[in-house]
């Protein structure tokens, strides 16, 4: 008989270092057409109330880089939020970043699940490492989001004690993000003729940060409630001013009568 002893497993040697000039980033197309617009729905919501920053960086399908045992590993989450990043310049297109060298450690990450497996959940700690894990183990990122649109289902995750711990949503079904100072739920609707399920934000009195044609239709609302709040009184005035002509005339008809009768109505 022979004793089958499981080798231990490792801690990952993890290094900062940057981005070969020669590395080819991974270039998989989306699984679905409704990730990048959730994507972009949820960074539009924080542009539009003035919640990004230039030192701030907000992306997706956007390359994360770590050198794990002293080879490069990339991974693009759907979405994902870094504090504060070192500037490339204006004529300078970042390909990538790497945390702890290009500016803060990465705070927030979310993937948004298709029909088919894309590792999400996988804690697979050997090459090309299951996403849970790098993002756990690896980057370490102190909150990871996970979102089904088609069930729908919404899952939020913490770095406690170097583990990822499942959250408990609030009583209306909302998750606070620390890192944003900003609740995440579910909401159902339509943004750029497509109806479905959707990623938002909403801050800490519960009230929507509305998207930018959000803002620009009630901008719209609030302009044609002014023009015809406008129009109101413009008619209240006509209106005040032919009752004071009648006033005058009907003043006109009974002083010309007073004089007939040899009155002056001026005495």
């Amino acid at each position: 008989m022979v004793l089958q002893v499981n080798p231990i497993q490792k801690e990952p040697t993890v290094t900062w270092e940057a981005l070969p000039a020669d590395f080819i980033l991974p270039d998989d197309p989306v699984e679905n057409i409704q990730q990048p617009a959730i994507a972009a729905a949820l960074t539009d919501a924080l542009g539009s109330t003035g919640r990004i920053q230039p030192q701030m960086l907000i992306g997706s399908n956007f390359g994360l880089v770590a050198t794990v045992n002293k080879k490069t590993v990339v991974k693009a989450p759907d979405w994902l939020y870094v504090p504060q990043v070192q500037s490339v310049g204006t004529n300078v297109v970042r390909r990538s970043y790497t945390p702890n060298l290009e500016g803060a450690a990465v705070a927030v990450v979310m993937e948004f699940l298709s029909d088919t497996e894309g590792g999400e959940l996988s804690v697979r700690s050997t090459p090309p490492y299951g996403k849970l894990y790098y993002y756990e183990k690896i980057l370490q990122i102190p909150t990871y989001v996970t979102f089904d649109p088609y069930e729908p289902s919404l899952e939020l995750r913490c770095l406690q004690n170097g583990e990822y711990t499942l959250q408990k949503a609030d009583a209306n079904g909302r998750y606070w993000i620390p890192e944003l100072e900003l609740f995440l739920g579910i909401w159902q609707g339509e943004r750029l003729c497509q109806t479905m399920n959707w990623l938002r934000w909403w801050d800490t009195e519960g009230n929507l940060l509305l998207w930018s044609n959000e803002q620009a239709e009630q901008e719209r609302q609030r302009a044609e409630q002014e023009r015809q709040r406008a129009e109101q009184e413009r008619q209240r005035a006509e209106q005040e001013h032919q009752r004071a002509e009648q006033e005058r005339q009907r003043a006109d008809i009974l002083a010309a009568k007073l004089r007939e009768l040899g009155v002056d109505p001026d005495a």
